[in-house]
């Protein structure tokens, strides 16, 4: 049911998608005088008809397949649900949210090293000290790697130690 019900928002969401955005696009003056020239809104009206045509046709699968079946129900949805809510994908989930959320204002350093860190207290690590280390040097070689050796900049964070602590990593490389 879950699976059926993805692929009704997918669908109502490009529709969305395809009616307000894409056939209201403005074209630009310049594509207009030339008649041989494609124009920039075909691609993403072919993508989003292909993609519409192909969730049809799964919805249609799903509704086949589950026919008859008692846990293709609102009610066992419902249940499954409840259960979800319980689950550690579903922390993990809010543990992402989380993460994005303070990624600004703390760097990506500490968002990082604390985010491996809690990622693996939720899939059992029980050596805590080990899971520390290994957190913080995780992040910090990710660091070095990414603004160092390939030049990205990464969140510094907005709190001046943390700031002053990323623009010491990446003054290293």
């Amino acid at each position: 049911m879950f699976e059926l019900i993805c692929n009704v928002l997918l669908f109502i969401f490009l529709g969305y998608s395809f009616f307000t955005h894409v056939l209201e696009a403005k074209i630009p003056k310049a594509y207009t005088k030339n008649p041989n020239v494609l124009y920039p809104d075909v691609w993403p009206k072919v993508i989003i008809i292909l993609l519409m045509i192909c969730i049809a046709i799964n919805v249609v699968k799903i509704i086949k397949k589950n026919k008859g079946n008692p846990d293709f129900t609102f009610a066992a949805f419902a249940k499954n649900s409840v259960n979800f809510l319980k689950s550690k994908m579903f922390i993990g989930m809010i543990v992402l949210f989380v993460a994005a959320m303070v990624l600004e204002t703390l760097g990506f350093v500490v968002t990082a090293a604390l985010l491996l860190f809690v990622y693996g207290l939720l899939l059992g690590e029980k050596n805590v000290i080990r899971l520390l280390i290994v957190s913080v040097v995780v992040a910090l070689v990710m660091h070095i790697l990414f603004s160092g050796l390939l030049d990205v900049t990464l969140p510094r964070g907005n709190i001046g130690f943390l700031r002053n602590f990323s623009l010491f990593l990446e003054n290293l490389f």
